[in-house]
């Protein structure tokens, strides 16, 4: 059942990422083709882009997180034994919990009441920008759900009920 309900939460993530860029595409294709041939720049367009670019980075971080394909600077960790690696992903995954929290779910939502609060309404497109600014609630949710996902993954290891990648590839190595 809870697998049922990450793997739809993970379409709907990633689903609403490429909308995102296709829109994204869409709207500079526009912005150019109104810009340079009908010689009359669309008033909306400009605006539009931003807006789509602050959602594709924010939930693009997610998806990058889910797929462990953030930047990372390993090479005191790449030092050390199994064991310490896994310990320090633990502690990795516990600072992007409390950054996730804090700054996008509880720092997001208080910046979106705010927003709604004083009606601020973007100056092209006529959308309340609470609106814009909800990708940060979004993507804390996923980068928290991916991070307790990890964490759990890494103590069913550390306690030995589950099998590394490691154990895996040296299992498959021995059967070859």
């Amino acid at each position: 059942m809870l697998g049922k309900l990450k793997r739809a939460l993970d379409a709907v993530l990633e689903g609403g990422l490429w909308l995102a860029m296709l829109g994204m595409t869409l709207t500079v294709i526009w912005q150019v083709f109104t810009r340079f041939i009908l010689r009359s720049p669309s008033p909306w367009t400009e605006e539009l882009a931003i807006f789509l670019l602050i959602w594709i980075g924010l939930l693009g971080s997610a998806v990058a997180l889910k797929r462990k394909s953030h930047l990372g600077i390993d090479f005191l960790v790449s030092r050390l034994n199994e064991k310490w690696c896994r310990i320090a992903a633990l502690c990795v995954w516990c600072c992007i919990i409390f950054f996730s929290v804090s700054v996008f779910v509880f720092g997001g939502i208080r910046m979106v009441t705010v927003i709604l609060m004083n009606n601020q309404i973007s100056p092209a497109l006529g959308i309340r920008m609470g609106w814009i600014y909800l990708a940060l609630q979004i993507s804390g949710f996923f980068l928290t759900l991916y991070s307790v996902e990890f964490i759990v993954e890494e103590l069913l290891i550390l306690s030995g009920r589950k099998a590394s990648p490691n154990q895996h590839k040296e299992l498959k190595v021995m059967l070859d």
